[in-house]
């Protein structure tokens, strides 16, 4: 677990090219009246720049990066990137959108085809950008531990179905978030670049889809419910507001494949 390493190595134009895809992302999110959603994704920019620049590379000094290029610059846009596009994408899980098949569609397909964009129209000095993890991965495995267990606790409290946390579509989420992000950066010669073995590649992958995005998602949901206790997704107030438990059992309700909104929270 202290070698596991995670690296990866993109032309320059792989940044503007996805630089251009997060605006229309975001354009597209706004044009459905998505605000809340684009709301989160920005914040979340902003937490993965404070923990990756902060964290990673100020405190555990694990980040580095190829010469001519700076780290802080290049770190910022990774983590509006991710940040923004995997948080977005699970907000749209959690909340049950009616269009999270489009969305999933379309987020999968900007990761893979972007590399094979940029290899094919770029040209520049490749940028190789990486960061050990036995520096930390206790801490986030903690963090997993800690917010999971809450779950389970509440789930063994509360009889009711109704009132329980959906604990495999929180893994689904958690999980394949994670994975599909990794998997498309290994298939587009990005993630583990350099590594001969399939084995060191596939270990990264594995171990940061069931860790990485996954340990925050206890966290991200019961946030998620507390919003949508006293607003809607268009930031709007309700008329009436849930309780904690109300705003579950709604949640619990929803089908992604609805044929209306029956929920407040899309009003």
């Amino acid at each position: 677990m202290t070698d596991i390493i995670a690296r990866r190595q993109f032309d320059p134009m792989y940044i503007w090219l996805d630089t251009a895809f997060l605006l229309v992302l975001a354009l597209l999110l706004i044009r459905q009246k998505k605000y809340m959603t684009v709301l989160v994704g920005l914040m979340a920019g902003v937490l993965y720049m404070l923990v990756d620049f902060g964290i990673f590379h100020l405190i555990c000094h694990s980040r580095s990066i190829s010469e001519g290029y700076s780290l802080f610059w290049v770190l910022l846009w990774m983590s509006m990137s991710y940040g923004f596009t995997n948080f977005t994408w699970i907000w749209l899980w959690i909340s049950k959108d009616r269009n999270l098949k489009e969305w999933t569609l379309l987020i999968l397909l900007w990761w893979f085809c972007c590399p094979l964009l940029a290899q094919t129209f770029g040209g520049g000095a490749p940028i190789t950008i990486q960061r050990t993890t036995g520096a930390y991965h206790g801490y986030m495995a903690l963090i997993l531990l800690v917010g999971y267990l809450g779950v389970i606790i509440w789930n063994l409290r509360h009889q009711k179905s109704a009132q329980k946390f959906p604990v495999g579509w929180m893994l689904s989420i958690g999980i394949l978030v994670q994975l599909g992000w990794e998997t498309a950066l290994l298939l587009g010669g990005i993630r583990s670049a350099g590594f001969a073995s399939w084995g060191d590649k596939l270990l990264t992958l594995v171990i940061n889809s069931l860790l990485e995005t996954n340990l925050g998602l206890p966290y991200v949901y019961v946030l998620f419910l507390l919003f949508a206790t006293r607003y809607t997704e268009r930031l709007r107030k309700r008329s009436i507001p849930l309780t904690f438990k109300g705003a579950l059992e709604e949640n619990n309700a929803l089908r992604v494949n609805r044929d209306g909104e029956s929920s407040e929270y899309y009003q």
